[in-house]
């Protein structure tokens, strides 16, 4: 790739049919403002298993699903998907599933899993797919021992028995009576999976799927939360259905032709579970289950799979977009498979560094030509999840769009910003067993408090979109009574120490100056340092890996010289971030609260008055 920046972006944008972009705004004396799509939510289905049998109807022998199965593939078409839902829900009615008796999944994405998910919510059982981090990096096992406690589920499923072990035995006594069932029974006693799809199902699935409406519980989903144990988050049919509307009525391409997705989002978070998966359900498409991810030796198997596959729509996370593009940037002919018939590429989960987007738009000008368009969009598990969408051109990161159709956005003044609120059918009526959550989670006109601050990219022009502003939670003070924005501060660090940096927490309440917590980029580092082999406490101290970094945030400084904005002081962190600690979700969003709290030895190092050799000290 010999791609100036200049080259780049004087290559054109181009884009699938989209929505025009459009806004109504209610402006209210005490500043609030409510934005809502002046298109009109259309018609959708009562339950997701209607998609599933209509595909089967009009495409039966269309690809529906394919996980990995040695060299090839083990394919699902939407006939097969049907049969072995209405199998599986036969199969637990027999078992007297049902609202109150549902199922929780411990191991992760399969072609199993989906259609084990799929017969339980024609069953009417609420399927609760947790991380399976959960139970194979935490040490206590509290997370899952908790939500054991709050779902009681009547089945446990689990792809393979011997990675789960550990867990079902230390949690036999809260599981109780639950059935275990297993794609791959070993030591375990445990009911083959295959047993269920040999159940020929009868006139009780057809009532099931008759008795399925808007208001059944499709799933529980977990989220981890800012703090403390997960809540349980209650995603009825008429959430998916509707968010899956309001998705095609802003992107109408996806209903010009059926979507291919090559994806490794976990179904325990909403990103991966309802808009990627229900959109190849909902749209007739086809979901390449990936099970790679971003990290080293596992982002190697997206490569593989995304040689073999093109897809139509990629969807990732920003992490997820940095681990993948070294290997873009190398290897011409995964550029080449990646953007053979690549539409759109869609980014979420967390805010998108500047450099991660220019890199991946030079990587697909150097594949196609042009620049195949990057959009994004903003919600929650509590959304469904998509609240606001992109669905026009946009040549940086940052904005998250307008709300989609249906949607009622509420901007609050909140400490110094524009706090977003949310309404709409696509919000969740609460939280499992938690009222005093769900009544907390509410303001009194039914607005859902998400937590997220965002402010118009244009306040003379609200077509233009909404900026994600961070979380409100997370801004603070300094001793001198000024407001840090946190999300703003991370963002443009990130960038400015680009390759070097992977993530970081912003510290500094009631603090004299703003300082950051980060974790390495290895692959970065180890470019700047030009030691392709170097460990991780070798490259934090390689002397050009710090200059590098101490330049890059002094030009950040140079710019933002404010005591708000200014970074003092970086300490680079050799540790990742703890899954049991509360540190990092699924999708790789750091908390920041958690890490602060858990590594208050690290941030009073960042503050003592002669601080150690490992402190780097950032120039004004």
């Amino acid at each position: 790739m010999d791609l100036t920046r200049d080259d780049v972006v004087r290559a054109p944008i181009v884009a699938p049919s989209f929505a025009p972009p459009a806004v109504e705004v209610e402006r209210r004396q005490d500043g609030t403002l409510v934005l809502r799509s002046p298109q009109a939510l259309a018609e959708y289905p009562s339950h997701l298993g209607i998609s599933l049998r209509y595909w089967a109807g009009a495409a039966p022998d269309r690809l529906f699903m394919a996980e990995r199965d040695g060299g090839g593939w083990r394919r699902a078409s939407f006939a097969d998907a049907r049969a072995g839902a209405d199998a599986v829900a036969q199969a637990l009615l027999d078992r007297g599933l049902g609202p109150a008796r549902p199922v929780m999944v411990l191991s992760g994405n399969s072609l199993n899993q989906a259609l084990l998910t799929l017969g339980a919510m024609q069953a009417g059982a609420p399927v609760a797919p947790i991380s399976p981090a959960y139970s194979l990096m935490s040490r206590d096992f509290a997370k899952v021992r908790h939500i054991v406690e709050l779902l009681r589920p009547a089945m446990v499923y689990v792809e393979q028995t011997a990675p789960f072990q550990p867990v079902l035995q230390a949690l036999a006594g809260e599981l109780g009576g639950a059935e275990l069932v297993a794609g791959q029974p070993g030591e375990l006693p445990a009911t083959a999976f295959e047993s269920l799809l040999q159940t020929a199902p009868g006139a009780a699935v057809e009532a099931a799927f008759a008795a399925t409406g808007p208001d059944s519980v499709a799933k529980i989903l977990f989220t981890s939360g800012s703090t403390g144990m997960p809540k349980g988050v209650i995603n009825t049919q008429r959430m998916l259905c509707a968010n899956q509307q309001q998705i095609v009525q802003v992107w109408p391409f996806l209903a010009e032709e059926p979507p291919v997705l090559v994806d490794w989002l976990p179904w325990n978070h909403t990103f991966g579970a309802n808009h990627n998966f229900n959109l190849a359900l909902v749209r007739g498409g086809s979901l390449y289950i990936d099970a790679g991810k971003p990290a080293p030796g596992l982002v190697e198997e997206t490569v593989r799979n995304l040689l073999d596959v093109s897809p139509t729509f990629y969807a990732n996370v920003p992490a997820g977009f940095a681990a993948l593009l070294p290997f873009l940037e190398r290897d011409e002919a995964l550029r080449a498979a990646l953007f053979r018939r690549l539409k759109l590429i869609f980014y979420a989960g967390a805010a998108l560094p500047q450099d991660v987007w220019e890199r991946l738009e030079a990587v697909s000008v150097a594949a196609t030509g042009h620049r195949v368009a990057m959009v994004s969009a903003w919600g929650s598990t509590e959304t469904a999840p998509m609240a606001t969408s992109v669905h026009w051109p946009i040549e940086q990161a940052g904005v998250i769009g307008l709300p989609g159709p249906g949607v009622a956005l509420k901007m609050v003044t909140n400490a110094g910003k524009m706090e977003l609120r949310v309404k709409g059918p696509n919000v969740t009526p609460g939280y499992l067993d938690r009222p005093d959550l769900t009544a907390e989670a509410f303001d009194d006109e039914g607005y859902y408090r998400i937590g997220d601050a965002g402010r118009l990219r244009d306040p003379d022009d609200p077509v233009a979109g909404i900026v994600f502003d961070g979380r409100v939670a997370e801004d603070f003070k300094l001793t001198s009574g000024t407001w840090v924005h946190v999300g703003g501060i991370r963002v443009a660090a990130l960038a400015a120490a680009s390759p070097l940096l992977q993530d970081a927490v912003v510290a500094g309440h009631d603090r004299d100056f703003v300082a950051l917590l980060a974790w390495p980029n290895l692959d970065g580092c180890r470019r700047v340092a030009g030691r392709p082999e170097a460990e991780v406490g070798e490259l934090l101290a390689d002397p050009k890996v710090r200059d590098h970094l101490r330049d890059g945030l002094a030009g950040y400084n140079r710019s933002h010289p404010g005591s708000s904005q200014r970074i003092a002081r970086v300490l680079l962190l050799a540790e990742p971030a703890s899954i049991d600690a509360n540190e990092i979700t699924d999708k790789g969003y750091i908390n920041q609260g958690a890490v602060l709290e858990r590594r208050a030895d690290a941030v009073a190092r960042l503050y003592a008055k002669a601080p150690d050799d490992e402190i780097i000290t950032i120039d004004p």
